[in-house]
């Protein structure tokens, strides 16, 4: 069966010409959604995760009707070879049912793992650097040791409900959590 996914960002914009290149596709079944692609959860997008089946092809226009970020395509495309359900992209010539269409999957693939490492080898460089000279990572916190004390006192003396240990100490519940388990 070939499923189609159509996706505008705003109400001001309009599905049509993404739902009628998904009929002329072939589509029997089309969901769609008007939520920002920045979003990984969408109604019509979860619905349409539930129909795919094994042996199913799932056709979009544009490959950012899907996702937004490199990552999040990866993983779509990941999680449809899992399934066992084809992919392609209309405008983009991706079809995952040609060898043409799985090279150029695997090259997403490729480039994607390449800019995880990128990116954890940046962060640690970055750690390193900032850790030789001194810094160390992290938010501040939000109590210092004196107020700690206080904390933990006013709390175990039961006077003071959370919400109004919470709003002394200008904390969240759980840092007062953290605090009053000396996890903190």
């Amino acid at each position: 069966m070939i499923i189609g996914y159509a996706r505008v960002s705003t109400k001001d914009q309009k599905l049509d010409a993404q739902l009628d290149a998904l009929k002329t596709a072939g589509a029997e079944d089309v969901f769609s959604d008007i939520a920002s692609g920045a979003k990984s959860s969408r109604p019509g997008l979860d619905k349409m995760k539930t129909h795919l089946r094994k042996g199913d092809t799932l056709v979009i226009q544009r490959l950012d009707r899907l996702g937004r970020s490199m990552k999040d395509l990866v993983d779509w495309m990941q999680w449809l070879e899992d399934k066992e359900v084809k992919f392609k992209s209309l405008d983009d010539g991706i079809d995952t049912s040609t060898p043409g269409g799985k090279l150029v999957f695997h090259i997403f693939g490729a480039l994607a793992e390449f800019e995880r490492n990128l990116i954890r080898e940046r962060t640690r460089s970055g750690l390193k650097a900032a850790r030789s000279r001194g810094k160390i990572g992290g938010r501040k916190r939000v109590l210092s040791e004196k107020d700690q004390k206080r904390l933990k006192t006013l709390y175990s003396s039961g006077e003071f409900t959370i919400p109004e240990l919470m709003e002394q100490f200008s904390c969240s519940r759980a840092t007062l959590y953290k605090v009053v388990k000396g996890k903190y």
